[in-house]
């Protein structure tokens, strides 16, 4: 069969199209965030893994996928020109023109909507509504506010943490404020204790990023580092600060008695090479110890869940 048959073109457009949504919804990226979104679901007192359970991560994995795939499309949409400008992002479908806006928004809308429909029928209301709170933060108050001000970073960061907290709403059916305030279910809280890990380990990974694409994010007007010169030892010792922040942090479950002694001291150790790492960036100031923060932060968070939950209570 010739290489420019029919069937082979065809083959191949099908291929190239798989590509260019693989890469509209930032797979890796939505893989990331769907992975904790799971783990904190598993971590739940009342969750057992069984057939019936295997399906329920299952359909939490792709309704997850499905609500980040189409905030990351959204994200792609409105940046479309600032991507074009930008090395790192300029090959993407819609800045390279491969793909329409209109397109990318059609996905996004349909991928929204049964994603936060497979939230509410499979597991429960709460856990589609914060889905969808968070869709929306990222997509339309996160996403434009990059060119306005560095606060974006912090506002990026509640999005990017829900997903913890979504896990374990979909397991519980509560979000704790009650049981929180009334201390009669310390349980509870655990939830926001999940949520408050990847929260804060955000900070050192973004401006780790940040730092090492300065150029690329300054020629597109995005404002994504504390100080306003470009990375700068404020910058460094914000990174520094957050990092010593997760110290307590990661403590938590412990003392809330969710995981045991064994994950308490990986969690620290994993928290202490964070703060190794981020002391030394804020010391040599340069792209390669930024580089460090960033792959460090990469490695950080997969080993931190995992053994939170093969230590789990």
């Amino acid at each position: 069969m010739s290489s420019n048959s029919p069937t082979t073109v065809a083959d191949n457009v099908r291929h190239s199209k798989l590509k260019d949504y693989m890469q509209l919804i930032k797979f890796t990226l939505s893989f990331t965030v769907v992975f904790s979104c799971v783990i904190c679901y598993l971590l739940a007192p009342n969750i057992r893994l069984s057939l019936d359970g295997i399906w329920k991560v299952i359909l939490l994995f792709v309704g997850g996928m499905l609500v980040t795939g189409s905030a990351n499309a959204i994200n792609q949409a409105v940046e479309k020109d600032t991507d074009a400008m930008m090395k790192r992002t300029g090959k993407r479908p819609v800045a390279d023109g491969r793909m329409s806006q209109q397109e990318a928004y059609t996905f996004a809308a349909i991928a929204g909507v049964v994603g936060i429909i497979i939230m509410w029928y499979f597991f429960n209301g709460v856990a589609a509504m914060v889905s969808a709170f968070s869709l929306f933060l990222y997509a339309f108050v996160y996403t434009p506010l990059k060119k306005v001000s560095s606060i974006a970073v912090l506002v990026g960061a509640l999005p990017g943490a829900l997903p913890c907290l979504i896990g374990w709403v979909a397991a519980t059916d509560s979000l704790g404020f009650t049981n929180m305030v009334e201390g009669t279910n310390v349980m509870n809280s655990n939830g926001w204790v999940l949520f408050g890990i990847q929260f804060l380990w955000q900070f050192p990974h973004f401006w780790a990023i940040a730092w090492v694409a300065h150029q690329d994010y300054s020629a597109a007007g995005f404002k994504l580092l504390p100080a306003d010169k470009g990375p700068t030892k404020f910058t460094a010792l914000q990174a520094v600060m957050y990092s010593v922040l997760m110290i307590p942090m990661g403590m938590l479950p412990y003392v809330l008695h969710l995981t045991g002694m064994v994950s308490f001291w990986v969690v620290l150790a994993a928290n202490l090479f964070m703060v190794v790492q981020s002391i030394r960036l804020y010391r040599q100031m340069d792209v390669p110890a930024a580089r460090r923060v960033m792959f460090s932060s990469y490695i950080y968070l997969p080993i931190v869940l995992l053994a939170l939950l093969a230590d789990k209570l």
